[in-house]
């Protein structure tokens, strides 16, 4: 499972967001439909680091509605219990927050600004927010004061385009509202995940914002890609989305070496099975429905199995299963001893898709001000969408 290297000395420190101290500097990012309660507590069992909930929508919280209430729910062994939310309108945001301050239901707030969806952003939400900067420093100055005691963070990318870029103006705001860390994804919005994070972004922000907790974001698919960026950047932590999809144990790569040791994870066949069985028995817990929770762990099939030889019958089976005895069937049809295959099951993982134009509201860049017309737009952005 696992290979030993020569011991090195720990890389940083533990990671300080307000109160909250994480021992290693390793957040989980949000992701619609992947990190739910489930797949949070599968990752703790690996590894370490701060892990948020998938993306709340902020009015659906407001008006309480049964899936944002369910997916807003924390295991009791989840600690600190960390909570994305998203909107456009600042006292809904800043009620949602209130209700998560008031009813003890979070440690911890992000504030979502680095979705590119299309139906988000051409309503001038996500992403296309920071470019309006009275709107953003609304926001998230209400969200911070409704918060309170708890600490609330903001993740961003870089801008919309090459041509609107967003992001020292947005930290800077969200500093002197008195945010307790910036995340950035060293990308455009108009990249969407396309070609390569700009590295170069996240150095220059920790650069210009020295007195809070600047993390990077994007393109670490690997503890070494984690450790170069920190090296190259002077970031305070990392931030992981894509690069965990099937991989649960990256969080214990990432968490030895941070603390300067070699132990790195390298699952047999056998192994990986195990570990996507165990992510279907919790997601059976969480969903409370066998049946929801197979068709839920269908779309994980490819991500877990990337490089392993399961044969197309298998892979097939696993991905229309529709219980837990029809999972354990075709798991116990693999080759549980196969090795692990090296670069085959690592580097990138899910969809990249192409760079193109952001969707936005009609004369979204003629102005970084937000007249009383833009607001009606703004009201209607509210839907659940994630990204970032």
């Amino acid at each position: 499972m696992t290979i030993t290297q020569a011991p090195a000395s720990r890389v940083g420190g533990p990671l300080r967001i307000g109160p909250i101290e994480v021992d290693v500097p390793v957040v989980l990012a949000p992701m619609a439909g992947i990190t739910n309660m489930a797949y949070r507590r599968l990752c703790r069992e690996y590894g370490a680091g701060l892990y948020v909930c998938e993306m709340i929508t902020s009015r659906a919280l407001v008006e309480r509605t049964p899936v944002s209430m369910q997916l807003i729910q924390h295991h009791e062994s989840e600690d600190p219990r960390s909570i994305q939310l998203y909107g456009v309108e600042p006292n809904t945001v800043a009620e949602a927050a209130s209700i998560l301050v008031g009813e003890d239901r979070a440690d911890h707030i992000d504030l979502n600004f680095g979705c590119p969806v299309p139906k988000v952003t051409r309503k001038g939400g996500g992403a296309a927010l920071p470019w309006k900067l009275d709107l953003f420093r609304e926001l998230v100055t209400k969200t911070v004061r409704a918060a309170g005691n708890v600490p609330v963070t903001v993740k961003m990318r870089k801008g919309i385009d090459e041509d609107h870029l967003t992001y020292l103006d947005a930290a800077r705001i969200a500093r002197d509202a008195g945010v307790a860390a910036v995340s950035l994804h060293a990308r455009t919005a108009n990249e969407h995940y396309s070609g390569h994070a700009d590295w170069s972004a996240i150095a220059t922000l920790k650069e210009t914002v020295t007195d809070i907790p600047i993390l990077g974001n994007g393109d670490i698919w690997s503890a070494a890609d984690a450790l170069r960026m920190i090296d190259e950047t002077g970031a305070d932590g990392v931030v992981v989305g894509r690069g965990c999809l099937g991989r649960p144990w990256l969080f214990g790569d990432l968490a030895a070496a941070f603390r300067g040791e070699g132990l790195r994870y390298m699952p047999t066949l056998g192994e990986v099975a195990d570990g996507f069985r165990r992510h279907a028995e919790l997601l059976v817990e969480f969903f409370g429905s066998e049946e929801h929770a197979c068709r839920d762990i269908r779309k994980h099939v490819a991500w877990y199995f990337k490089g392993y030889p399961i044969g197309s019958d298998v892979r097939s089976g696993l991905a229309m299963a529709s219980s837990l005895q029809e999972i354990d069937d075709f798991l116990g049809q693999l080759d549980h001893d196969a090795p692990y295959p090296g670069a085959g099951a690592e580097g990138p993982r899910g969809r990249a898709g192409h760079a193109k134009r952001t969707a936005l509201p009609d004369r979204w860049l003629e102005s970084r001000d937000v007249d009383s017309e833009f607001r009606k737009v703004l009201a209607a952005a509210e839907l659940h969408h994630s990204g970032g």
